[in-house]
């Protein structure tokens, strides 16, 4: 059947934000080619369990059904936050598309439109991510970083009702589901540095699927996939997962030469916030992987792998 003709079914998350994303997909797809799109929900493990990220098991808990359903035949394609993929490739599939990344910075949302140091000593901050806890508990504000899971609305609610004083989310997310006025501060990424490939999308299909590779090319974005690459080689070669205090952030920017370059910034904290590594290197676009593994075998020298296993 013509990919031009026939109704698309893509993977979803049953969330706003991951049904927000995936009608992006959507629509980009049906704007500029025609193509029928239908939203296909599918309950992850992530989805179904309440526990705390770091006491889940599996790798993969977001995404692990999508894949399954689209190696079945049940689905033709997959969004999925990339952050939230497993940095070891899937057999059998491919990574069609990485449309345009959304600013990757995190976000406070605070009560009375408090900025980060404007926080009191003992504020209750809530985040559901180690690395946000790290590096906040890094900063020696004196606030008390509390455990949260849940969707973007719940959380928001839990600072409206005054159970928490702030909670820290990814701006990309925010901005996605029209709810940037609840942002209070914007993150400098010298605060805290992002995880590799906040607010990038990764869109999957089968890789013997010619017809939707040929499709999803027009929402590629080649700087936006050089840079998630960097990021996510130096997380692969850490022997880091998406739970882990490490952080990373790639720009292609213009070299000393003017010609293009990337600008790769990683960083690992111990949970406590006692001890953290940051450093950078510089390389070449076509040389992504590459620049990821030396920053992190440069991290590794410093001491990043015994800040990983930091379990205070």
């Amino acid at each position: 059947m013509s990919a031009l003709t026939r109704t698309v079914r893509l993977g979803t998350r049953a969330s706003a934000l991951a049904r927000t994303q995936s009608g992006l997909v959507a629509d980009a797809l049906s704007s500029r080619l025609g193509v029928a799109v239908d939203l296909v929900p599918i309950t992850t493990e992530g989805d179904r369990s309440s526990a705390p990220l770091t006491a889940m098991s599996t790798v993969g808990v977001f995404v692990s059904a999508l894949r399954e359903a689209l190696l079945a035949g049940e689905i033709d394609l997959a969004v999925h936050s990339y952050k939230d993929l497993p940095t070891a490739l899937a057999p059998g599939l491919v990574l069609g598309a990485v449309p345009l990344r959304e600013d990757p910075r995190d976000a406070l949302c605070a009560r009375d439109g408090l900025a980060l140091a404007e926080l009191p000593a003992g504020a209750r901050v809530g985040t559901g991510s180690p690395r946000r806890t790290a590096q906040l508990r890094a900063l020696g504000l004196g606030v008390e970083v509390v455990p949260l899971r849940g969707n973007v609305d719940s959380r928001l609610a839990r600072v409206v009702s005054g159970e928490l004083d702030a909670v820290v989310l990814a701006r990309a997310g925010l901005a996605r589901l029209g709810r940037l006025d609840a942002v209070t501060e914007t993150l400098d990424p010298l605060q805290l540095l992002p995880a590799p490939a906040q607010g990038a999308l990764a869109v999957e299909c089968r890789s013997g699927d010619e017809a939707m590779l040929e499709m999803l090319a027009i929402m590629d974005d080649p700087d936006t996939r050089t840079a998630v690459a960097a990021e996510r080689a130096m997380l692969a070669a850490l022997e880091a997962g998406c739970t882990a205090p490490v952080a990373a952030l790639a720009e292609i920017v213009e070299g000393d030469d003017g010609l293009p370059e990337i600008y790769l910034r990683g960083s690992v904290t111990a949970l406590d916030g006692s001890h953290a590594v940051r450093l950078s290197v510089t390389g070449q676009p076509t040389d992504a992987e590459g620049v990821g593994k030396r920053l992190a075998a440069d991290l590794l020298d410093v001491g990043a792998a015994d800040l990983m296993g930091s379990t205070q």
